[in-house]
């Protein structure tokens, strides 16, 4: 008998590694993608995809997506309480689930804190990939065919003209001694676009590129069959 589980979903390469580890094991029946949302710019939190690029990717994998809106800005304790309540939707949409995976591979204060943080909700945190190498997991998810491009960049921690590129054999070649090669360290932030788990890839081109706060610096990726984001007077996408 598989248990149902939630995989949280950013979007990224190392949420996508734990969707095919639990895709494969009999033990878990994965239900659905949650994914953080801003409400305000409709782009995932912390990488800045599209909520449109959201929407196509969850489509491309065939998996249902659960939603979990946020304001900006916003405090944790406002995350806190949205986050629960997109548990408490979970339940309604899938009776009798408790368990939510991460992509997670070796910060124990950001493992630690999604225990809590789901215990308190009663839920189970699972995290497929932890303690893996993560310089032989970055080679694999490349020899195994997957795609992603870099769309965010910690220019603290790394070269913004990193950001925008394609996480390849040439991009982790280049990477500099000290940068995790899976950006754990939050060094940069992934959009997979491609690969075994998609059905079919998705179309994006390369919009604009932002620094924001003076220090992060982000890659828009827009479905071709998409207009630009019009919130802005010049018609340019906006990365928040």
């Amino acid at each position: 008998m598989t248990t149902p589980i939630l995989l949280a979903w950013s979007g990224g390469k190392d949420c996508l590694l734990a969707l095919q580890r639990l895709l494969a094991d009999p033990q878990w029946q994965v239900v659905g993608l949650l994914t953080t949302v801003n409400r305000n710019y409709q782009r995932v939190a912390m990488h800045g995809v599209q909520r449109e690029v959201l929407l196509a990717q969850a489509a491309a994998l065939g998996q249902p997506l659960l939603e979990v809106m946020l304001d900006w800005p916003g405090s944790n304790e406002a995350y806190e309480q949205a986050h629960s309540q997109g548990l408490v939707e979970a339940r309604m949409r899938w009776p009798g689930i408790r368990h939510c995976a991460f992509g997670d591979l070796f910060l124990e204060d950001v493992r630690d804190y999604r225990v809590r943080q789901l215990g308190r909700d009663n839920w189970r945190a699972v995290f497929p990939l932890w303690g893996e190498d993560t310089a032989a997991l970055s080679r694999r998810f490349v020899s195994e065919g997957h795609r992603a491009m870099l769309c965010c960049v910690d220019t603290q921690q790394l070269d913004a003209s990193y950001c925008g590129r394609d996480y390849d054999a040439a991009l982790l070649d280049a990477l500099p001694a000290g940068v995790d090669p899976c950006g754990e360290r939050g060094e940069f932030h992934t959009l997979s676009y491609g690969g075994p788990l998609f059905r079919e890839p998705l179309k994006l081109r390369r919009g604009e590129s932002v620094l924001r706060d003076g220090r992060f610096q982000f890659t828009d990726f827009i479905l071709d069959n998409s207009r630009l984001d019009n919130s802005r007077p010049d018609g340019h996408a906006k990365v928040d």
